[in-house]
């Protein structure tokens, strides 16, 4: 049976009449568009656009806010259509708007259909059109839906009259709980996706049909046994991981056919003990026949990950000259801020690729990949490794503390060896490069803002001084919770993990129940984690006795656990490093240098105490025009800013009213063009919101 719905889509009447009158497609002008995610299906974050140009950009102004009325993240890339601006808000309502106003034409809200389904961090949405028929696609927890375009009806030919579930079709036991918070690309008849997996979930690419949402091919980037990639594995794998996903997104060549894929690491993140070997397809980019999900070629970029560094950044298709030949590019870049990049067709590597001994394992029962490849070019994107010459130079007491820190807990580089010892890990978890993506020209020229953040890296055991498991319950919060919520249950609030020390004050257990099983925030749905396991963690959080327990194995759990995530910060609260904290970087890849670096970002009290500009750490990504601009928010001092795409000049910023933590998108309605950005905040500890703010030159 389905659930009942209530069509909640608000038309205005006005909106309603252009809806009708105006909503064909003109094929001939796709530059007032911005119909894709990221802008197009080779995600190049580009636009010909010119009307804003290095001339008049300093003359932008608002030229409207739409305020959602939600209050998180949101790091929605805008779509719009002839004239239709279409949004999935912080809460996971998908929106229309007058491009051109701001005017509310219809909504949207999934809750109507399948109540309390969870939430994600929602990036974008996909667009279909047969030149008649157009559609709108979207998720929100594990329900992904059509809509018509033109009113925000559920299309009643997909799925189940109008959505389906994407825990089906995954080649597993049951149907789990799944999401989609980096939207797909239309190929021919096919939107073609990747998933965000619980740990214990293999990943997948998979295409569906556009008009039933019938799955069409599935690619296992967590292959079969027998299945290539298999061999990479140890016995019985499957029972004990999941994951190696495509959370960050795709790109597709729509001439050759084929999508590029980039994944995430296999799961547990921080303990490879039970998935020994080098586990493909984890952390690879992998070339798919975009008309079978059959594999092309790959590249694994981490071997064995132990650090979580997932291929965060979705790849980027370019061209570029070398000798006088054009030659067709994949670029891919990753959280150690290294860019590589290979030929779309062969996939063999434009510049050679190193295998360099990483540190090794201290703990018996983690065995670590002897090496791991880095680019020899273009050369890194940031430093590689935290050092003396790294000391913040904010202050003298920042310089200390900088000394003490690294003196007591060591610092080797990207790889750390798994220890029970605490370490700085620089790069970091967060980058290096992020979601936000990279903008490529068509002169072979990529654009991508970094990270410089170090972080800590340390696991803790799960077993007692002697020997012995600890309670059920803490053991099973150490290994589902700990990493994002921390050992001692302080949270990571600046990552959006709250503390769970107190939870008994704002929530009931039913309510954690119900979190736990549906997820919320940045935390995945929990369905598959039997009743025995979550009743402990409950009772652990509420700290309440343990009962006794029957049929205990003690080997059950990993023996060890990821501490948690926390930054590397000075007294102050300031990046205990030597700034720049955040910039944006173009790099030349017809010759694969770096033709310019600026920080990207200010804490306004540190320059008015005479500190250079600093960057600051930043999550969004940039959009590069005709115009010769590069426009950008990202950063987390709330402003959005432009700057010359030749040089790195910052040419004009203006304040939004949260930080722009989103990748804009450009458009053209009525001669006219806009820049519009999504304002939410939420990153690094900042306010939190939903705004949409667009800008456009005087009348």
């Amino acid at each position: 049976m389905l659930p009942k719905y209530n069509l909640r889509t608000h038309l205005l009447f006005f909106g309603f009449l252009w809806v009708i009158f105006g909503c064909q497609i003109d094929q001939g002008s796709k530059n007032r568009n911005w119909s894709a995610y990221l802008g197009d299906r080779h995600s190049t974050q580009y636009s010909s656009l010119d009307q804003i140009n290095l001339k008049n950009v300093n003359q932008l102004e608002v030229a409207w806010t739409f305020v959602t009325g939600d209050s998180a993240m949101y790091q929605t890339n805008n779509l719009v259509v002839n004239g239709r601006l279409f949004s999935v808000t912080p809460y996971s309502r998908v929106i229309c708007l007058d491009a051109a106003t701001g005017d509310l034409l219809w909504e949207f809200d999934p809750e109507d259909v399948n109540p309390h389904s969870g939430d994600a961090d929602q990036r974008g949405l996909m667009y279909w059109t047969d030149g008649t028929e157009e559609r709108i696609m979207s998720a929100k927890g594990t329900w992904l839906y059509s809509l018509d375009a033109k009113s925000g009806a559920l299309a009643p030919s997909f799925g189940e009259g109008g959505f389906i579930h994407l825990g089906e079709g995954l080649d597993v036991d049951g149907r789990p709980n799944v999401g989609l918070n980096t939207p797909g690309y239309i190929y021919q008849d096919m939107f073609i996706i990747g998933t965000n997996v619980p740990e214990n979930v293999p990943g997948a690419i998979r295409a569906f049909d556009v008009r039933s949402g019938k799955r069409k091919w599935i690619f296992h980037i967590l292959p079969r046994p027998g299945e290539l990639g298999s061999e990479t594995w140890p016995e019985n794998y499957l029972e004990k991981t999941g994951g190696a996903s495509d959370w960050s997104g795709i790109a597709i060549d729509t001439i050759r056919g084929i999508v590029y894929t980039s994944t995430e690491t296999a799961g547990p993140d921080f303990y490879g003990g039970d998935r020994t070997g080098q586990n493909l397809f984890a952390n690879s980019l992998v070339a798919l026949n975009a008309a079978t999900g059959e594999r092309l070629w790959h590249h694994q970029l981490v071997h064995h990950d132990l650090w979580d560094m997932d291929l965060c950044t979705p790849p980027t298709l370019l061209t570029i000259t070398q000798d006088g030949q054009k030659r067709d590019v994949v670029a891919q870049g990753s959280k150690m801020g290294l860019l590589f990049v290979f030929d779309r067709e062969s996939g063999e590597p434009v510049w050679p690729i190193e295998e360099r001994p990483v540190p090794q394992s201290e703990l018996p029962e983690i065995k670590t990949w002897p090496t791991q490849p880095f680019p020899t070019v273009p050369p890194p994107l940031m430093r590689q490794k935290y050092t003396e010459a790294d000391y913040s130079d904010i202050s003298p007491l920042a310089t200390l503390y900088c000394k003490d820190v690294l003196d007591r807990s060591g610092s080797n580089g990207p790889y750390p060896a798994p220890s029970l010892h605490q370490t700085i890990i620089f790069p970091g978890y967060d980058g290096g490069m992020e979601w936000g993506g990279s903008a490529a020209d068509p002169e072979g020229i990529l654009y991508v803002n970094v990270n410089e953040i170090p972080w800590f890296y340390q696991l803790v055991p799960t077993r007692g001084s002697d020997g012995k498991a600890l309670p059920f319950g803490e053991r099973n919060y150490r290994v589902q919770c700990a990493s994002c919520h921390g050992i001692d249950r302080s949270g990571y609030i600046a990552g959006g993990f709250p503390e769970l020390a107190h939870i008994s004050d704002r929530l009931d257990k039913n309510t954690v129940r119900m979190l736990i099983d549906n997820g919320g925030g940045r935390m995945p749905a929990f369905k598959s984690l039997s009743d025995e396991r979550k009743e402990s963690i409950i009772r652990f959080l509420f700290n309440e006795p343990e009962p006794e327990r029957e049929n205990y194995r003690d080997e059950e759990l990993p023996p060890y656990v990821f501490r948690g995530f926390q930054r590397f910060f000075d007294r102050e609260g300031y990046p205990a490093i030597k700034p720049p904290w955040g910039t944006l970087n173009a790099v030349d890849l017809n010759t694969g240098t770096i033709k310019w670096k600026v920080p990207l970002g200010e804490y306004r009290e540190l320059t008015e105490r005479g500190i250079p500009v600093t960057g600051t750490e930043n999550y969004g990504g940039p959009v590069v025009t005709a115009g010769g601009l590069i426009f950008i928010g990202a950063t987390a001092d709330g402003k959005f800013r432009a700057f010359a795409k030749e040089n790195g000049e910052l040419l004009w910023e203006h304040d939004l009213p949260l930080d722009g933590n989103a990748t804009p998108s450009t458009y053209m309605v009525n001669g006219k063009q806009y820049i519009v950005v999504s304002a939410g905040g939420a990153k690094t500890n900042r306010p939190k919101g939903g705004t949409l703010v667009a800008f456009s030159l005087p009348d």
